[in-house]
């Protein structure tokens, strides 16, 4: 897919259908975009059509990023050139003739500045954990028997949802794939699958097969894609939740970041995708999300991305790692379930959340309610625009994305779509940046990104937007960490997990919170896994933090 830039229905779009197909090496002299003053660095042989045709010369070369051949001025390690396998011709997913889609994501230019001063930033606020000490939070150990919070997911009457009508019309045996459905998922351990994956992710080692048998993957992938269905492709939301940008696959920054900010159902959360690809363990990564989302269907959201899609998971990594752990029917069931998932969120009327970008065809929300599912990401349009455009800083409304598919947008466009739906910020993904989040120019729209020291060679922090049920908005940094100090760090939360199973203080402990209507601070302080024992909602802690809007 993608080598083909959008091509919108409203005005804007139809002045840039003139455009020509263009690559990355069309716009390669650009220094409009945020990322100019680094795209020199970018060979053509990036491309996935020249590595591709690499491949036999690369072959003992390791995974990368596609954007790993640009150097990280911020990073002191070195860089080198890495490839994808190609899939074989009698793979049912493979394709040599299919276009593929160009590297993503891209480079904030924050990558050459260097980090700014992370104490500056809690003292004003606008940072509030950051994640350079032993880890506080303890992952369940058993059935977590604490009350679910209340709904974030705002439900309306006649609310726009095509793909209702065709889960009502679509007879059973005319399904994408089988497998077992939600009844039949109930039957299944789901509290158990979850305490399997977090025990792989605490162990540290990557094993050769995953810890869930395919029986129970394609359980959980046909569920999944089920409720996916049942809610609308356009969020309505209500805060408090913790916004997360990219992951990639890098399952142990993943843990590390419920240890900070709370495991579900501590905390709501809203994804905005790009869960697999690039990482060693997508596949722990996207089925501990994919459990924790049938647990909590409707206080943990998943969006889609640009590497939910065939085309990019065959080239990035993910189709490599199902074929080799598991089998390629397995990946065929997670691409179906990708091409259910929802395309955009709105946080409490105000906060516009996506995966990519804005779009020339974006006219009204409705055009996304509209957006029928099952859907594979088209070459151009609406759907294209959402998961793979790009702000940048340029006069023009509209250019050309560097990339090589879909486009770039100036400030204009987006006070005017603010504007338009009474939105005060759009938050977005896509894009590595230096200190897990950037701003784009008056705090209009903001980049998070949540996958630290990405792909282990860029020194970048991953970030997590907080949004309290008071619109107070801050962030959560994850720090950087290299290899050796990411195992120390997991190390140290698996054995506190496992001295607090083996305590009897524990028990005693856990049974006198329970049976208070409330849950203080100081409860918090004692670093006790509550999240097994309590049977009340959990209170808010009120934190120093910034109001944009106040």
């Amino acid at each position: 897919m993608g080598q083909s830039h959008s091509k919108g229905n409203s005005s804007p779009g139809d002045s840039l259908q003139s455009y020509p197909s263009f690559s990355r090496s069309d716009t390669k002299e650009s220094l409009r975009s945020l990322r100019g003053s680094i795209r020199s660095k970018i060979r053509s042989s990036d491309s996935p059509r020249a590595s591709t045709s690499a491949l036999s010369q690369t072959e003992s070369q390791t995974d990368r990023s596609d954007a790993g051949s640009i150097k990280s001025a911020a990073s002191r390690r070195s860089s080198t050139n890495l490839s994808t396998q190609s899939p074989t011709a009698e793979d049912p997913g493979a394709n040599p003739d299919a276009p593929e889609p160009p590297p993503s994501p891209s480079l904030s230019s924050s990558l050459k500045r260097g980090h700014q001063d992370v104490s500056a930033m809690q003292q004003s606020g606008e940072v509030d954990l950051v994640s350079d000490a032993p880890p506080t939070g303890v992952a369940p150990v058993g059935p977590s028997s604490q009350a679910v919070g209340e709904s974030i997911l705002i439900k309306k009457d006649n609310q726009l949802n095509p793909i209702l009508d065709y889960i009502m019309n679509t007879p059973l045996e005319a399904a994408s794939s089988p497998g077992m459905g939600m009844g039949a998922l109930k039957s299944i351990d789901l509290d158990d699958m979850i305490s399997r994956l977090l025990d792989a992710g605490y162990s540290t080692k990557v094993t050769k097969t995953v810890c869930l048998k395919n029986a129970e993957i394609t359980a959980i992938c046909t569920a999944a894609r089920e409720l996916f269905l049942s809610q609308p492709a356009l969020l309505e939301l209500s805060a408090p939740v913790k916004i997360v940008g990219d992951v990639h696959g890098q399952y142990t920054d993943l843990i590390r970041l419920f240890e900070m900010c709370g495991f579900p159902p501590a905390s709501n959360y809203l994804f905005l995708g790009d869960y697999v690809d690039r990482g060693k363990q997508s596949l722990e990564t996207i089925l501990l999300l994919l459990c924790y989302k049938l647990k909590y269907p409707e206080n943990f959201f998943l969006l889609r991305g640009n590497h939910e899609c065939a085309n990019v998971t065959r080239v990035y990594g993910f189709y490599d790692e199902c074929k080799r752990r598991c089998n390629i029917k397995i990946w065929k069931t997670f691409v179906d379930t990708f091409n259910c998932l929802p395309i955009a969120a709105i946080v409490a009327g105000k906060i516009f959340c996506v995966h990519g970008g804005l779009s020339p065809s974006l006219s009204h929300m409705d055009d996304i309610r509209g957006i029928a599912r099952p859907t594979d990401v088209p070459d151009y349009g609406l759907l294209n625009d959402l998961l793979w455009s790009d702000p940048a800083d340029m006069e023009e409304d509209w250019e050309p994305n560097e990339r090589g598919v879909s486009y770039c947008f100036g400030k204009k466009v987006i006070m005017d779509f603010l504007q338009r739906h009474d939105f005060d910020l759009v938050c977005r993904a896509h894009m590595v940046v230096e200190d897990g989040y950037e701003f784009y120019q008056d705090r209009i729209l903001v980049t998070v990104f949540s996958a630290p020291n990405y792909c282990g060679e860029f020194d970048n922090w991953g970030a997590i937007m907080s949004v309290s049920g008071e619109l107070l908005c801050s962030f959560e940094l994850l720090k950087p960490l290299d290899s050796t100090a990411l195992k120390n760090h997991i190390k140290k939360g698996r054995n506190k997990r496992n001295s607090m199973l083996s305590s009897p203080v524990l028990v005693i402990t856990c049974q006198a919170i329970a049976v208070r209507p409330y849950v203080t601070t100081k409860d918090l302080d004692l670093s006790l896994p509550w999240l097994v024992s309590v049977q009340h909602p959990v209170h808010s802690i009120v934190r120093p933090i910034i109001n944009w809007w106040g």
